[in-house]
């Protein structure tokens, strides 16, 4: 090969390698950009100059997964760190937390049992109660604002995907044709499909299987495609078919339904971490502030209907609280529905913070048995007692709350329904008296014996007729009603919720003997019997109307002694169960933050080893520029001494 030819080759070499370096540093910003590097080789096997091999990518795909798997868990966090700080603000603000509040409302009541006629001490009660109603219901419309724009985000960020995973199966076409026509892929359509992938995994998690080596294939964690070739598999947003207020992932099957994704199908990214932040912390903070209302607003009524006003008149419900909602799966056959939903007083301390799915696993059930009733917040079963579900009244009560079906009998195995007993609860509260005179601070009973019963608790119009009821209750459980002096005999009571009649001569209730831990209810006044009296002995109760006067504040200082109560969940005061929800949120939210500081770290490691092997380094480039531009040079000089020769050899014929 002559000297130009050798020079002319080594021209385009350095032409192509200066066009690679102008390349690199002109994309030195460019999101995505790799590295290129020109691969020179020897032209022929005689020493014939210099050959361009390829334009190379500097692009590890190892690397690349790392960091997007990295970047998936770093944007999950990052989205929970902002979200759950927000609540954390919320709930730890000394001055619009809770906390404050209910202290001036007991502190109201103080005043109140002080003076139990003062008008002054009763508006206080008043407005105490009002401001904690509507910070109550403020709380809750933040946290449900919250669940909306969760929603809303979610929308977002789906539509986000698609239209990331329309472009990487647009590039993937691309890319095959390119192969097609050129024998190899732009660098450019491979750096702009790798970046669509990281971009993607700042969304969500998804695995990346590259077929043959070229086309890009992305599935979700459990398999489902998002990508397959040249064809992209949109995901969808619905509403949940188990609670429609709730937005969730689908997609469309082989026969174009659209089919419900798990929420725990969706991990990683800025929508994994909102789903998650969701399910974790929103829901159950919003589901604390509920059972909170639910168990103050029902022991305060609790206590309220067992005083008398100045009116002489039994204390009506103090507060009203929003009911438990129930939702029927879109997918149930049949036609069986919650139609009622009610707080079972009694049993409130059974009430948690959690909603439940109730699965029905038998054609018309009789009993509990034909039920399971999944906690939703740590996915156990609750052991229900077969007595729990009532046939006859279609009513199934667990959890310190009462379910009315329409019609038990249309109730089909697999059915399923969503219950959330206090996950609006909040939003209802309000102060139902608006009348000084209403607020009951004298006591309604009066009682006298050495029967040891507890839980004193009077429905609306306990007592009504004024009657006085004298009862006596022996070793064996036998329980007996007198008649003598201003005592009257009931015709029929309750135990455990079963009506019991009184023999109208003997005054003995039938039935099974009376045992330690039965529920009575005399005329409307509920209470528990603790123990039976020891062997031998008979124990008395006397249960009468108390004539008390405008200054009785018997009941006040009950109501006030509520404050340290344990009223929610039967194992903490309302007090302690706000500092333990501000505590969970505070150390949810530290911990979000430390993992978010570690994973930040690693992916800024990886991004960095990413970096010194596919990102521009401009001092490097620019050596190159003087490299390249010298090795131009000297090629220039060869051809031109190629020139200068050959000018010699013509001249020899002169």
């Amino acid at each position: 090969m002559s000297m130009f030819s050798i020079g002319l080759s080594g021209l385009n070499a350095a032409q192509n390698a200066l066009n690679t370096t102008s390349n690199n540093i002109s994309n030195v910003n460019t999101p995505g950009y790799n590295r290129e590097l020109t691969i020179l080789e020897q032209q022929g096997r005689g020493g014939g100059g210099v050959n361009v091999n390829d334009i190379q990518r500097q692009f590890n795909q190892y690397v690349a997964s790392q960091l997007n798997a990295a970047t998936s868990q770093s944007s999950a966090l990052e989205t929970y760190e902002n979200q759950v700080g927000q609540i954390d603000n919320l709930l730890a603000d000394r001055d619009a937390g809770l906390a404050p509040l209910m202290q001036d409302f007991f502190s109201s009541l103080e005043d109140l049992a002080s003076a139990p006629s003062d008008p002054a001490s009763r508006q206080g009660v008043l407005g105490s109660a009002d401001t904690l109603s509507a910070q109550f219901r403020s709380f809750d419309g933040y946290l449900q604002d919250m669940q909306e724009g969760i929603n809303g985000q979610i929308e977002d960020e789906v539509t986000q995907i698609n239209n990331t995973t329309e472009q990487i199966a647009g590039l993937n076409r691309e890319i095959a044709l390119a192969r097609a026509r050129q024998g190899e892929a732009p660098n450019s359509l491979l750096n702009q499909r790798d970046q669509l992938v990281n971009e993607l995994s700042e969304r969500m998690d998804v695995r990346l299987n590259i077929q043959d080596g070229k086309s890009y294939n992305i599935s979700l964690p459990n398999g489902q495609p998002l990508v397959s070739g040249t064809d992209s598999k949109p995901l969808e947003t619905l509403d949940s078919p188990s609670d429609p207020q709730r937005t969730i992932l689908g997609y469309r099957d082989s026969g174009g339904t659209l089919q419900p994704l798990s929420e725990g199908t969706v991990s990683g990214g800025s929508l994994g971490g909102l789903m998650t932040f969701r399910s974790e912390t929103l829901d159950k903070t919003q589901n604390q502030i509920g059972q909170m209302a639910v168990s103050m607003a029902v022991g305060f009524n609790e206590q309220h209907r067992l005083g008398q006003d100045l009116d002489g008149e039994q204390g009506a419900d103090f507060f009203t609280i929003g009911q438990p909602r129930a939702y029927t799966d879109e997918r149930n056959t049949g036609t069986a529905e919650v139609t009622a939903t009610a707080f079972d007083a009694p049993n409130i301390d059974e009430l948690r913070a959690s909603d439940y799915e109730i699965r029905v696993t038998g054609n018309n059930p009789t009993d509990a048995t034909g039920f399971t009733v999944i906690r939703k917040d740590n996915g156990e079963a609750l052991d229900l007692d077969p007595e729990a579900f009532d046939a006859a009244s279609n009513t199934l009560s667990f959890g310190g709350m009462t379910l009315t079906f329409n019609d038990s009998t249309a109730l089909e195995e697999g059915n399923r329904f969503e219950v959330q007993p206090v996950r609006q609860a909040a939003a209802d509260m309000e102060t139902r008296i608006a009348d000084l005179d209403k607020i009951a601070a004298g006591s309604l009973l009066a009682t006298d014996g050495d029967m040891a019963v507890s839980g004193l608790g009077a429905e609306a119009g306990a007592l009504g007729g004024g009657d006085a009821y004298e009862m006596s209750l022996d070793d064996a459980g036998q329980l007996v009603f007198g008649d003598s002096g201003d005592f009257t005999r009931p015709t029929e009571i309750l135990v455990n919720g079963e009506t019991r009649n009184v023999d109208a001569t003997t005054g003995v209730v039938d039935g099974a003997p009376i045992a330690a831990g039965d529920d009575l209810e005399v005329d409307g006044v509920r209470l528990t019997i603790d123990e039976l009296p020891e062997a031998g002995e008979t124990q008395g109760l006397e249960l009468g109307r108390n004539s008390a006067g405008s200054g009785d504040n018997t009941n006040a200082l009950a109501m006030q002694d509520l404050q340290d109560e344990a009223l929610v969940a039967g194992n903490a005061s309302l007090s302690q169960a706000y500092a333990g929800m501000v505590s969970d949120v505070g150390n949810r939210t530290n911990i979000v933050q430390v993992n978010l500081d570690a994973r930040q770290g690693l992916t800024d490691q990886l991004r960095a080893v990413q970096q010194s092997e596919s990102g521009v380094n401009l001092d490097e480039e620019a050596a190159n520029l003087i490299r390249y531009q010298q090795f131009y040079q000297a090629n220039a000089r060869v051809i031109d001494t190629a020139s200068t020769v050959f000018d010699t050899i013509l001249g020899l014929r002169n």
